[in-house]
């Protein structure tokens, strides 16, 4: 069955991507929905004694010295929940919604947050029947967790807001109307235990972080493809000269290239056309390599966060003990999106210069511009323009959104992650490097078809012939942007990978 099961504890990142892109529905487990109503106990208990408990008896941020009592006990969480719904921005995709929902459902379900069972499913429901709430990209400060974009997700539990179903978007009411769900009345701690948390962040940076993983193969294939078209010496390559500097990326990256080289007749040795190449192709190894030890440093992280609890205070069932600490605070993944992002940033950089080596004819002894018509045609001139242009941009986005900080609540929350910036940015940057290596591949396939199509190595050839499937030889001048989108599609799609990686029976 298409299902997934939540423990708050087991959840994997292809987990998410089953339930975020493909509709997998979930199910929290006995086990855990026991951990649940033990945690729930204990708010019930102390609202009962009356006891002073931050977020539970007490106001939020500032006003957390604040005594709430009796009735006024949910009126506070529902009020807490309409006060901070203040996103803007453009809604956030469906996928990234379904994330969301995921990982916030999977933390709660740990049992160390005090929330109602039927809350908690009520959530889980929605998720598994389509009702996507409007959540805006921008207005989080990672600290306290996702305060704002969480409370649109709940605002549609409670009946308000918006909400996207079955292709329309509509009130919250009407959309939990039509799906056949019954809004929720919040109680003690519930409005809190839903929105104190790191989970759009993390939804943002699992999607991106999964798509990364197949780009920095594809990356490897690219950069082969551009070896070959040039001749390149797969000297540099040798295990030898990566065992005696032993970074795992950079010895994976090197076995990577020779193995998709492998039976080539186009790339050469040290000395037979020239004695090195530049750093582009030589240093592949170590430029690839780095971005590959950044992107697992990142996948640890976020292994650890989609099955962490993050809200506030958290509930510690067996003894009946509340503590208010901070693991909502957002700087474990801010620190990891920014580097995510950067790692990305630099395989475009240097697949950019790649391509300015193919389509420069003093660098590359090709037709300038891979076109055998200059001057009457362009051929890839502007597509390494707009290579530049982006590359020029993710630099922009590069800079690290952690670094930065602005206190709010009047400076009891005085210092915040920015992390879900860094995991949007993150996003983006991925966006604009897949469009540059869309045009690497296309500029690599045009130079090798002004030599021997056929010389390829074993897996270049696999990347070849998915390219030229989809995108034919440039003879003439023609519409750019449909090729380049096409191929960028290919690598979203990860046919290429999938292709290479099955027929010869490797995981790059």
């Amino acid at each position: 069955m298409n299902k997934i099961y939540i423990d708050g504890n087991s959840l994997t990142i292809e987990d998410v991507i089953k339930v975020a892109r493909n509709g997998y529905e979930v199910e929290i487990t006995e086990e855990s929905s026991e951990r649940v109503k033990k945690s729930r106990a204990v708010v019930d208990d102390f609202i009962e004694k009356g006891k002073v408990v931050y977020g539970i008896t007490t106001g939020f941020g500032k006003f957390s010295d604040v005594v709430i009592t009796g009735d006024e006990t949910r009126d506070l969480q529902r009020n807490l929940i309409i006060s901070h719904a203040c996103g803007v921005g453009n809604p956030f995709p469906e996928e990234v919604v379904r994330a969301i929902m995921l990982l916030r459902a999977n933390a709660l379900s740990k049992g160390f947050s005090g929330i109602r069972l039927s809350t908690l499913n009520t959530l889980i429901e929605m998720l598994n029947k389509g009702v996507h709430p409007v959540v805006p990209e921008k207005g989080s400060l990672g600290a306290s967790g996702d305060l704002a974009p969480l409370s649109h997700m709940v605002l549609v539990m409670l009946g308000e807001g918006e909400a996207f179903y079955k292709g329309k978007r509509l009130s919250g009411k009407a959309a939990m109307a039509e799906a056949g769900i019954e809004p929720i009345h919040l109680t003690s701690k519930e409005g809190l235990a839903l929105i104190n948390g790191t989970q759009v962040m993390t939804a943002v940076g699992v999607l991106t972080i999964y798509d990364t993983i197949k780009l920095m193969k594809l990356a490897d294939i690219s950069a082969s493809l551009t070896l070959e078209a040039l001749n390149g010496i797969t000297d540099a390559f040798d295990p030898r000269v990566h065992a005696v500097r032993p970074h795992q990326g950079q010895q994976t990256t090197a076995k990577n290239i020779l193995t998709l080289t492998q039976g080539s007749k186009a790339t050469t040795k040290q000395g037979e056309i020239r004695v090195q190449d530049a750093y582009t192709l030589r240093c592949i190894p170590q430029i690839h390599g780095a971005s590959r030890d950044a992107i697992d440093y990142v996948v640890n992280k976020i292994n650890i966060e989609i099955n962490a609890a993050t809200d506030n205070p958290l509930i510690f069932a067996d003894d009946q003990t509340v503590i208010s600490g901070g693991n909502f605070h957002g700087q474990p993944m801010a620190l990891a999106f920014d580097f995510l992002g950067i790692a990305i940033a630099e395989l475009a950089n240097v697949s950019e210069r790649r391509i300015e080596r193919l389509v420069n004819p003093q660098l590359s002894g090709l037709p300038a511009f891979l076109t055998a018509k200059g001057g009457l045609h362009s051929g890839f001139m502007i597509a390494q323009y707009a290579a530049a242009a982006l590359v020029s941009e993710n630099k922009v986005l590069a800079h690290p959104a952690s670094v930065d900080s602005i206190p709010s609540s009047a400076n009891q929350e005085d210092h915040v992650s920015m992390g879900t910036i860094a995991a949007r940015k993150a996003r983006d940057i991925l966006f604009n490097a897949t469009n540059v290596l869309a045009i690497e591949l296309m500029a690599a396939a045009q130079a090798i078809d002004f030599k021997e199509p056929e010389a390829l190595g074993n897996g270049t050839k696999i990347a070849y012939t998915k390219i030229r499937e989809q995108v034919e030889t440039l003879h003439e001048d023609r519409i750019m942007y449909l090729d380049i989108n096409k191929c960028a599609d290919l690598i979203e799609s990860h046919q290429i990978v999938d292709a290479v990686e099955n027929t010869l029976g490797i995981s790059l």
